[in-house]
């Protein structure tokens, strides 16, 4: 059994998880190998709340508070055997302020990449969230590549999350600069949505890719 990881910090942020990992970029952003199959899930269903999925037919999302999922990052290898139940997994949601210092930013999409290779190479079925923060992390103006989207292949499937993200001004317009550039970038053929999908952010951009809208868990048990 793995020993157990107090906080990232003891385990030099889980650099353990991608000893055998591609790295990409001048960050060295651990990649994950696109899944060789395009599977849409019935639903998604957060980290926290999995239990409640009774008949484990979603795919573990990590939209919710980073507390929620602290676990998955501190003792990923504790969950491997937990997460296979489910048919897939989406990799964690860590934040990405827009007011935060960039190194943190970078190593939110760190943390992101590093976990999904790890669970991902265990044979669970891994879906890369694409999250942004501010423009330096969804352009290449300040270093020549855009960080945000390191660590990812081209043309398959990733999911991205709305929920909780776009509610000031400022937010909507990062997060649909920070959508052009991912489609730009990355050509997904499918985009996994979780959360509401204004038209003021995806209405001219459907042609894109195809996305699939999920509901978040709270909605969707209302709906219930």
């Amino acid at each position: 059994m793995a020993k157990k990881v107090s906080n990232l910090v003891d385990e030099g942020f889980r650099i353990d998880l991608v000893v055998d990992a591609f790295f990409d970029g001048c960050f060295e952003i651990p990649h994950i190998n696109a899944p060789s199959e395009i599977i849409i899930p019935d639903g998604m269903v957060p980290f926290s709340v999995r239990e409640r999925s009774r008949e484990y037919k979603d795919f573990v999302c990590f939209y919710e508070h980073d507390i929620k999922f602290r676990n998955i990052l501190t003792d990923t290898e504790q969950y491997v055997d937990d997460l296979k139940r489910f048919p897939g997994i989406i990799t964690p949601d860590c934040s990405l302020y827009i007011d935060a210092p960039l190194c943190v930013q970078i190593a939110g999409v760190y943390l992101n990449r590093a976990v999904g290779y790890y669970l991902s190479k265990q044979g669970i079925y891994t879906v890369p969230n694409i999250r942004w923060g501010d423009e330096r992390t969804y352009t290449d103006e300040l270093f020549g590549e855009k960080i945000a989207f390191q660590g990812v292949d081209k043309h398959s499937i990733v999911s991205i999350g709305t929920y909780g993200q776009i509610k000031s001004a400022e937010s909507k317009r990062y997060f649909r600069e920070g959508l052009i550039a991912m489609l730009d970038e990355l050509e997904p053929e499918v985009v996994l949505v979780y959360g509401a999908m204004p038209v003021k952010i995806f209405g001219d951009l459907m042609n894109k890719t195809r996305f699939v809208q999920f509901d978040d868990w709270t909605t969707r048990v209302k709906k219930k």
